[in-house]
């Protein structure tokens, strides 16, 4: 789980308007930091079946966010897939 201040740091990030917290770029690089730090978690803890579980519903909302993103505004899309580092499908 992120911190309050690391989320307040990759929502002033990645933010479109003042107050934005919801866009799906933002959804999309919170999901992402979880995603990095659950895979640290799983790499010490290999057996952890709930946080693997966690993980794949993580990577499955981000995937439908990045998918609905793409239909949306292909800009937006290949810009946050390159900010973040995200391999293009």
């Amino acid at each position: 789980m992120l911190t309050p201040e690391e989320k307040e740091k990759i929502i002033k990030k990645y933010k479109l308007k003042e107050k934005d917290t919801g866009s799906a770029d933002v959804q999309i690089a919170l999901l992402t930091e979880d995603i990095k730090k659950v895979l640290s978690h799983l790499k010490k803890h290999p057996k952890d079946i709930h946080s693997r579980r966690g993980l794949l519903k993580m990577v499955i909302k981000r995937k439908k966010l990045l998918k609905y993103l793409k239909k949306e505004n292909i800009r937006r899309h290949n810009s946050i897939v390159k900010k973040l580092g995200l391999k293009k499908r």
